[in-house]
């Protein structure tokens, strides 16, 4: 697929992250010659063909304070996972659930929710609340905790010469 120059312009303007300003799409706009109507739109076609997945926030957990991050790990009914996992997912605690394939006889977990806490405590407890929504449906259960912080960005496109 190639992108339009105005679809790879808004790629490249945002890939990085929006300015941190009260009205961002304005500035990105302005600053690439469009309207913000236009801009939206453009955005919201990119969204629908699957150019873009998502806009979204991505904060820095440990600016917050929250220094202790576990992955969880679920053995859950195949049956009930993905009903499950949308309720895992949904805890306010939660930052990211989903499904992924078992990988027996080593690894029988299918539902995996990541949690942060200020330290590893905080995260065993939110790691108990999912366990009680979960209940009977689970089997076994682990937290696997962060030991460095990895680079979280999704993929760039290179900077055409122009």
């Amino acid at each position: 697929m190639t992108l339009h120059p105005k679809d790879r312009a808004i790629v490249e303007a945002t890939q990085a992250g929006l300015p941190l300003v009260q009205a961002p799409y304005e500035v990105i706009a302005e600053t690439l010659s469009m309207s913000e109507t236009e801009l939206l739109e453009r955005l919201a076609r990119l969204k629908e063909q699957g150019v873009i997945r998502r806009i979204g926030a991505a904060p820095n957990h440990y600016r917050l304070g929250l220094s202790s991050n576990g992955m969880t790990v679920w053995d859950v009914d195949d049956d009930l996972v993905d009903e499950l996992g949308e309720r895992v997912g949904a805890l306010p605690f939660v930052t990211h659930s989903y499904r992924r394939p078992r990988a027996l006889p080593d690894w029988p977990y299918n539902l995996f929710a990541m949690v942060h806490g200020a330290d590893r405590e905080e995260v065993h407890a939110k790691r108990a609340e999912i366990a009680d929504l979960l209940a009977d449906a689970c089997r076994a259960s682990d937290i696997l905790f962060s030991t460095r912080i990895l680079k979280k960005t999704g993929m760039r496109l290179r900077r055409k010469e122009r």
